[in-house]
């Protein structure tokens, strides 16, 4: 099959985060099996989402992941011009949910199986595909974890997240937690007699905006915009009327943080001393990506890509998680990121056949 007809197929499966993956990777499975891969279905603890774990060569040998999120973000949006789930041609532009971010990257990857498939592979050839990367890279901790049971610790990973194909050294990472205050209802009139949830979670929502203040004269690295970890309240909540105390408050904050800094320690610093009645739990926890420019991968990435590495980007990825498990990781893969969870969201068709064409690169490098 073509990588346009991948992605089309790949789009099809509305994959939304959170939701039940079992379809898309039962027909990705059978697909790679028909080409000789050795494939392996992982459920995550959810018990409804896996992960997927697939191998051309020798699995005992140092080998090469190409990975990926099948989640998508949801297509709710009133500006999609006709179905999202269904792979639209407007010229060069292929719209659809997640063409993207990033079934575009995956469809160029199961687009070379055959190739893979045929060649006599010295160095193995990874397909690693994900749950549920939009929550917060809830799903891919689960498949490294098994990874010293499915195959020799591989020596590098291609995140394929949009980046035009240009191979990214450094991410930010993140962590994210939800704030609940919990009061006693009542009258407004007789404050004395209730608690005020909002009023509870203000002292709090101070430290953040504090601690926000602080961060922009912390530790620096120039490849980022901006160049300082940050944190920020997302969301907040509480409430029913102007005369009733409320009795509960809810917040979602953030910390973005450098290499270097940990976005959860930041999370866990404001949360150190909560006032009575406040809870926090944490919802999301990634770490930055910092590879060294004299790795052996980024020569790799260049070489197959055809393009320069570039310092860093300020968005999150999967490739930090890859490299904390002891796996030199950069991103490469097609699109441009601004135009990720967005209506009328699309890759074009010479940027699907660009990727096609690095990872059937990687293939001739893997051979023997």
């Amino acid at each position: 099959m073509s990588p346009e007809d991948l992605l089309a197929r790949l789009v099809g499966f509305p994959t939304v985060v959170g939701t039940p993956n079992g379809a898309v990777l039962e027909d990705i499975a059978t697909y790679l099996r028909g080409f000789g891969a050795q494939v392996d279905i992982l459920t995550g603890p959810e018990g409804d989402r896996s992960n997927l774990f697939a191998s051309f060569g020798p699995r005992d040998v140092a080998g090469i992941v190409l990975s990926g999120h099948i989640d998508v973000v949801p297509a709710g949006e009133p500006e999609w011009q006709a179905d999202p789930f269904v792979l639209r041609h407007e010229g060069q532009r292929l719209i659809g949910r997640g063409a993207c971010d990033m079934k575009g990257f995956l469809a160029a990857v199961l687009a070379a199986a055959p190739a893979m498939g045929e060649a006599d592979l010295a160095k193995p050839i990874h397909i690693a595909i994900s749950y549920d990367e939009e929550a917060g890279c809830k799903g891919v901790p689960h498949l490294l974890a098994a990874l010293p049971s499915l195959c020799a610790l591989p020596e590098a990973a291609i995140i394929g997240e949009p980046t035009g194909l240009v191979p990214v050294l450094a991410h930010k990472g993140k962590a994210a937690l939800r704030l609940v205050a919990r009061g006693v209802s009542g009258h407004s009139s007789r404050p004395d007699l209730g608690v005020n949830a909002i009023q509870t979670l203000v002292p709090v929502l101070a430290r953040i905006c504090e601690t926000a203040h602080d961060l922009t004269t912390g530790p620096q690295d120039a490849r980022f915009a901006p160049p300082y970890s940050s944190v920020q309240i997302g969301t907040i909540a509480g409430g029913q009327a102007v005369n009733i105390i409320p009795d509960l408050a809810e917040a979602q904050i953030e910390a973005r943080a450098i290499a270097g800094v940990s976005p959860r320690a930041i999370l866990e610093e404001i949360c150190a001393d909560l006032p009575e009645g406040v809870s926090a739990e944490f919802l999301a926890d990634y770490p930055a990506l910092a590879l060294d420019a004299g790795d052996p991968l980024v020569a790799l990435a260049e070489e197959i890509s055809g393009h320069q590495a570039q310092g860093a980007v300020s968005f999150g990825t999967e490739a930090g998680l890859f490299q904390q498990a002891g796996i030199p990781a950069i991103v490469c893969g097609p699109g441009d990121i601004a135009r990720a969870h967005k209506p009328e969201e699309y890759l074009t068709r010479s940027e699907l056949e660009a990727a096609h064409a690095m990872v059937l690169a990687l293939v001739v490098r893997c051979s023997a």
